[in-house]
């Protein structure tokens, strides 16, 4: 019993055995096959990656670059479509605006136009009252739009300005008138450059004798001119040459201090306030020309006379006779004494050196163009020397030292006729006449 359950024992013990030797071939098998499984994937893997490696590095490059412009072709083709877009968006939008602008301004321009049209025809301005208007110095049409519209004569003064322009309308001058509020644009720029329509006139007599300077501060003291500058210097420039002939045929312009002394004819003018001084002096020729070539009545003569006709019977000429003329002005205390002292001009003019007259040494020439020594600016008083001097030269001096009446004018045509070559006044304006230096002296010591 014993020995059969030691061998019952051992068989049991080697069935154990075997059966564990069994159970590891079989672990081993699957593990084995487990691990051949992943080494075909390995190789697998390991086939691949060299068949990949297997292309050359310049076909990938290639590849790569052509994905890469594919790429920003269709990045570029969705740009443009994008931009496209926005593009059509963007004009859709400038279109709505700017036919929006357009219509805005189209009925802003209408309005205006409508506006303007009617305030032109004076549509808008039916009462027909008068008002008076102070149009500035040197205006502009904004000037005189801005005048206007505070006065009631118009209401848009932008739309005044554009026909104004439009017109070539827009020279304006200064004056006051008086005005209508119903006229339209035409009627009132008509009226507003027609001299004739101003009421803001001054009545100024020039005096027989003044000089031009004198004549000058005397219409700058009334008003008339603003300052004597421009005055002066047209009197001396060649601006009315064109319009006057006897301003034009003077020969020795260059030679005279004032061209148009002498002709600058005293009389009572009409002027305007701070008239252009080309219209005052255009109006003193204009009245120089027709009392020196029209037919006139003067003082003391019988019938009508024409100063130019009866120059023309003298030895001397127009300007000549205006020379002596403005120096008999400049001399004579009263008419008679005019006739005489034109008989001592004459005579001394006439007379040769042995007289003793060989220069007509008259005072009234010696600081010409001033009217005398105290008239002549400070700082020139010492060295003044006048080229009109009597003095110093014989025979008349280069022009008119004054602008003489008609009565001067007269009596050079038609002198005294005496054997006078002196002649003085005393302190109360009578005159004394001699025939020689010794007469003279006398009157001089008796007057003394």
């Amino acid at each position: 019993m014993d020995m059969d359950n030691n061998s019952f024992e051992e068989t049991r013990a080697n069935d154990l055995r075997k059966e564990k030797v069994k159970n590891f071939h079989l672990n081993i098998n699957q593990d084995d096959l487990a691990v051949g499984e992943r080494y075909r994937e390995l190789e697998h893997l390991d086939v691949e990656e060299e068949t990949i490696s297997s292309y050359s590095d310049d076909d990938v490059r290639e590849q790569m670059e052509r994905d890469s412009k594919t790429m920003l072709k269709e990045e570029l083709r969705e740009e443009k479509k994008q931009k496209k877009y926005i593009d059509r968006q963007n004009r859709r939008r400038f279109r709505i605006i700017w036919w929006g602008s357009v219509a805005l301004v189209g009925i802003v321009i209408g309005l205006f136009a409508l506006v303007g049209v009617n305030d032109m025809l004076a549509m808008n301005r039916r009462e027909a009252n008068t008002v008076t208007v102070d149009i500035p110095e040197n205006p502009t049409v904004d000037d005189v739009g801005a005048v206007l519209k505070k006065k009631g004569v118009i209401k848009e003064p932008a739309f005044f300005k554009l026909y104004a322009s439009v017109t070539k309308s827009d020279d304006f001058s200064q004056g006051t008138y008086d005005i209508k509020t119903n006229m339209d644009y035409e009627a009132i720029i008509n009226y507003l450059q027609s001299m004739s329509n101003r009421t803001d006139t001054i009545k100024v007599t020039i005096p027989e004798g003044l000089n031009v300077n004198e004549t000058a501060k005397l219409l700058v003291k009334k008003g008339v001119l603003s300052d004597t500058a421009k005055f002066l210097e047209l009197c001396n420039s060649d601006y009315f040459d064109e319009d006057y002939a006897f301003v034009r045929n003077i020969k020795n312009a260059d030679k005279r201090y004032y061209k148009l002394e002498g002709f600058l004819f005293p009389d009572t003018y009409e002027c305007y306030r701070n008239e252009k001084p080309e219209l005052t002096i255009t109006r003193m020729l204009n009245d120089y020309e027709y009392r020196v070539y029209s037919d006139q009545n003067v003082e003391g003569y019988s019938k009508a006379v024409n100063i130019r006709k009866l120059v023309k019977e003298t030895d001397y000429s127009l300007n000549q006779t205006l020379i002596i003329a403005s120096i008999i002005q400049a001399e004579a205390a009263n008419v008679e004494d005019m006739y005489n002292i034109s008989s001592i001009i004459h005579n001394r003019l006439e007379y040769d050196v042995d007289y003793g007259v060989a220069k007509l040494s008259l005072d009234s020439t010696k600081y010409y163009p001033y009217r005398s020594l105290k008239a002549v600016p400070k700082n020139m008083r010492k060295s003044f020397k006048s080229t009109y001097d009597t003095y110093n030269f014989t025979g008349l001096p280069a022009g008119p030292i004054c602008n003489p009446g008609m009565q001067a004018i007269m009596a050079a045509i038609y002198p005294n006729e005496t054997g006078y070559l002196y002649f003085c006044h005393d302190k109360d304006g009578n005159p004394y006449y001699a025939t020689t230096l010794y007469e003279q002296e006398a009157n001089l010591a008796a007057i003394s």
